[in-house]
C-alpha cells in the first residue's frame, strides 16, 4: 500500500498567470500492526492541470467536438487521461509532467517531488452558474505494474484580472546588479511580479471615489435621490449606498436593495432564441422608510462569488437591483389619530393605493488577491489517496 498526499503550499485560490506549486508525497506507510513488511514498487507518476468546461443542456448548445479525444480510458491501458471519467469537455490543459519512473520505496520511507506550473493567462475564471461551469483541476496519476492507473484530483480556484495578459514587464535585469551567491528562479521572480502589480491593479480600480447622484422617480413625481461614491468594487468588499428622501415629491413606503449576478449565454449558444437571462442574488436589504428623511444600505460581495467576465460562450456581469413601494396618496393620509383623548397616538392605515417600480445600477465587480480568498474557499489545500 502506498499513501500519495498532494499539498498545494499557498492555497487553492490562484490567479490566472501564475505560477502553481504543489508537493506530491509518496509513503510507503509502516504499519504496527502488520508483523511483516516488504518495499513497494511504482511504475510512473505524472501531474497535469486542466480545466473542465459543463454546459446546461436545456439552455445552451454548443458545437459537435471534433471527437478525436476521447475520456473514456481503459483500466490496463498506461495512457495518462486526466479527465477520464468526468463530464463536459476539456478546454483547457498543461503539458503533462512526469514526477518519475520506477520508484522502490522501503517500509516508512517517503519520497516528495515538487510540480511547478503556470496557469494559462488567457484562460477563463472558475465559475459553477446556472447554465455553464468551469472547474480547474490538478490530477495526479500514478500506476503499479499490471495494475490499472489511479488518479488523485486536486481541485482550485482560478480568478481572472482582465489587463494582466497585455502588460509587459521591464526587461531590466540584465542591466540590474545581481548578487552571484544568491540564486532566484526566473519563473519565482516574474510570479512574485505577476502578483505585485495585480494588487496594484486592483487597488488602483477599486479605490477611485467620486459622488454619484441618481434621481428616483416615477411617472408621478420625485420619490428622491441614491448617493453611492463608486461602482467599481472587488470580491470581499462592501457595497454601500445612501437614501435622501426628504427632497421627494412622492412617500416611499419601502424599498429593497439586492446585489445580483446576471449570467447570460451568447446569442449563437441559446437553446432558444430570447431565452430568459439567468439571476442570482448574493446580498439583500430591505427596510420601511414612510416618514424616513434619510437611509443606508450595505451588501458584503462574498468572497467565494466570481467577478464579471465574458467568454465566448457566457458573459457574467454584477448589478444593484432596487424594488420602491410608494403611496398613491399624499404623505398626510399615510397615517390617521387613533383616539380624541388628550394623548394622541397615529396609526398606520388599513389600506393604502401604492405602486412599485423597480431600477437596475450596473457596477463592475474584479478578484481580490488569491490569498485571501483562499481563507473561505470550499477546496482544501491538501488531498490524498491510497493505491
Amino acid at each position: 500500500m502506498i499513501e500519495v498526499l498532494a499539498k498545494l503550499g499557498r492555497g487553492p485560490v490562484f490567479l490566472a498567470g501564475e505560477m502553481l506549486e504543489c508537493v506530491i508525497t509518496f509513503t510507503n506507510p509502516l504499519s504496527a500492526s502488520s508483523t511483516s513488511a516488504s518495499s513497494e514498487m511504482l511504475a510512473w507518476a505524472s501531474a497535469q492541470i486542466h480545466c473542465q468546461f459543463h454546459a446546461s443542456e436545456n439552455r445552451v448548445t454548443l458545437p459537435p467536438s471534433d471527437g478525436s479525444k476521447h475520456d473514456v480510458q481503459a483500466e490496463n491501458e498506461t495512457v495518462f487521461v486526466p479527465n477520464r471519467g468526468e463530464r463536459g469537455q476539456c478546454i483547457l490543459s498543461t503539458p503533462p509532467k512526469i514526477l518519475f519512473c520506477d520508484l522502490r520505496l522501503d517500509p516508512g520511507e517517503s519520497k516528495s517531488y515538487s510540480y511547478c506550473e503556470t496557469l494559462p493567462i488567457d484562460g477563463p475564471p472558475s465559475f459553477r452558474g446556472q447554465s455553464v461551469k468551469y472547474v480547474y483541476k490538478l490530477t495526479i496519476g500514478c500506476q503499479r505494474v499490471n495494475s490499472p492507473i489511479k488518479l488523485l484530483r486536486v481541485p482550485f480556484r482560478v480568478l481572472v484580472l482582465h489587463g494582466l495578459k497585455d502588460y509587459q514587464f521591464p526587461q531590466d535585469e540584465a542591466v540590474a546588479p545581481s548578487n552571484p551567491f544568491l540564486e532566484e528562479e526566473e519563473g519565482l521572480k516574474k510570479d512574485s511580479r505577476l502578483a505585485d502589480l495585480a494588487t496594484e491593479l486592483l487597488m488602483v480600480a477599486t479605490s477611485r471615489r467620486s459622488l454619484h447622484l441618481y434621481n428616483i422617480s416615477n411617472t408621478r413625481g420625485k420619490v428622491g435621490t441614491f448617493c453611492i461614491f463608486k461602482t467599481v468594487y472587488k470580491i470581499g468588499e462592501d457595497v454601500i449606498g445612501t437614501f435622501n428622501f426628504s427632497e421627494g415629491d412622492i412617500p416611499c413606503l419601502q424599498y429593497s436593495v439586492s446585489l445580483q449576478t446576471e449570467e447570460s449565454i451568447q446569442e449563437e449558444f441559446q437553446r432558444r432564441r430570447g431565452q430568459p437571462v439567468s439571476y442570482s442574488t448574493h446580498a439583500r436589504h430591505q427596510e420601511a422608510c414612510l416618514h424616513t428623511a434619510q437611509s443606508s444600505f450595505s451588501l458584503p460581495i462574498p468572497l467565494s462569488s466570481t467577478p464579471g467576465f465574458t467568454t465566448n460562450i457566457v458573459s457574467l456581469k454584477w448589478r444593484l437591483h432596487f424594488e420602491f413601494v410608494t403611496s398613491g396618496e399624499s404623505a398626510g393620509t399615510c397615517v390617521v389619530r387613533g383616539s380624541q383623548s388628550e394623548a394622541v397616538t397615529w396609526t398606520g392605515v388599513e389600506q393604502i393605493e401604492v405602486d412599485t417600480f423597480s431600477w437596475d445600477l450596473p457596477i463592475k465587480v474584479l478578484p481580490t488577491n488569491p490569498i485571501l480568498a483562499s481563507y473561505v474557499s470550499q477546496f482544501s489545500s491538501t488531498n490524498s489517496i491510497t493505491i
